[in-house]
């Protein structure tokens, strides 16, 4: 850290800029390798997102097959993540992340070929978003612990905001870094190791509340991202280029609260700042469907997006410094089933519930349950404000 000389002469310690301390996790070189493979790789999963999400709606106007496609894509994660969790822990993380990202690549090349010939069918999509997530169970896990063994402790709650900020990128990043977990030899079987990983999820007093606030978030804030197609196509009477303008600024909301949080640190008061945030999570979706002018749910997306950055990275942070590297990738499947379990969960009762009593209404609903969920653990349940 430079130095500097004060009037009587003595050395001091300056203080580092704003931009040293956002940036911090980028000194480790094989960090900045996986960071730059997968901000790539976030374009083109972005790009897929857009224009498959539109691609549904345009086939059949169908919310339900909006939300069964989330679903599809997201239960594998769900079933799987655990058992992904325990082969994280017994093989060579690189080498699952790079099988993941090849099955992803592979599906994605697919769905291109189908929509390029003009061959594609609704079923064709909703097949390859099941492989895309059966992919994802066992390199979800791998892949959040991994980051964690490429900084300094100290500096890992900032590597995983930035982390925050789709697939041959990261390929090219794994096949480069040097870092490699090499698991122990496991005596006892992947069921027992399974369950020791889940005891030690048990023991940690505050895991459990983390865990069911991963849930919550993504159960009840991840509707809004799938029925966004609605809204511009039903309300604002636009077409897809509104539909991508609303994801980029739902996108630059993300970034600034990824750079937000990693300026932090390993600052104290994360869990305390990450219920604040998910009040306003939920502020921001009831806000969002009550909206019926573009302009304010432009605006309120930027805030969304900011928000469940902001909620997402400091609670996986939480959940990392909680965790030892042995346990880590089994650790991590909990805490992955649930994040991204309740993706297909909310997604499927939304999509029950949104042809019964309509997207905005739905939505309100997610938002208003949302805050509740924030002030009860912020006034109640007050473990989770201790960390």
């Amino acid at each position: 850290m430079p130095t500097e000389v004060d009037a009587s002469g003595l050395a001091v310690t300056a203080k580092p800029s704003i931009l040293t301390r956002v940036f911090k996790a980028f000194s480790y070189s094989d960090f900045r390798l996986m960071w730059f493979g997968a901000c790539i790789s976030s374009i083109g999963t972005w790009m897929q997102i857009v224009a498959q999400s539109w691609l549904i709606y345009r086939l059949s106007h169908s919310a339900f097959l909006l939300a069964l496609d989330q679903f599809l894509g997201g239960i594998p994660i769900f079933l799987f993540s655990l058992l992904g969790g325990v082969v994280a822990d017994r093989v060579e993380r690189r080498k699952i992340l790079l099988a993941s990202q090849y099955v992803q690549l592979a599906s994605s090349g697919l769905l291109a070929i189908l929509v390029a010939t003009g061959a594609v069918q609704i079923w064709h999509i909703l097949c390859l978003s099941f492989v895309s997530g059966l992919a994802q169970a066992f390199g979800g896990p791998a892949y959040q612990a991994l980051i964690p063994t490429l900084v300094n402790r100290e500096d890992m709650p900032n590597a995983i905001a930035l982390n925050a900020a789709s697939f041959l990128a990261p390929i090219i990043a794994l096949l480069l870094i040097s870092s490699r977990f090499l698991p122990k030899t496991a005596k006892e079987s992947v069921f027992a190791s399974l369950k020791l990983g889940i005891k030690f999820v048990r023991r940690q007093e505050s895991m459990a509340a983390l865990i069911v606030l991963a849930f919550c978030m993504t159960a009840l804030s991840m509707p809004l991202r799938t029925y966004i197609p609605v809204f511009v196509n039903d309300i604002f009477r636009a077409g897809p280029r509104t539909y991508g303008d609303l994801l980029s600024l739902m996108g630059v909301g993300s970034i600034c609260g990824s750079l937000a949080i990693a300026s932090l640190g390993n600052a104290s008061g994360k869990g305390r700042r990450a219920l604040v945030m998910l009040l306003c999570l939920g502020a921001t979706i009831s806000a969002f469907a009550i909206s019926r002018s573009l302009a304010f749910s432009s605006a309120i997306l930027v805030l969304f997006g900011f928000s469940l950055m902001a909620v997402f990275a400091s609670v996986s942070s939480l959940v990392q410094l909680i965790t030892t590297d042995e346990m880590r990738g089994r650790v991590m499947s909990v805490y992955n089933c649930a994040f991204r379990g309740g993706m297909p969960l909310g997604n499927l009762i939304s999509g029950w519930m949104v042809p019964v009593f309509t997207a905005p209404v739905v939505l309100t609903a997610n938002g208003l349950l949302l805050i509740a969920v924030a002030l009860y653990f912020l006034l109640v349940h007050r473990r989770v404000t201790a960390l």
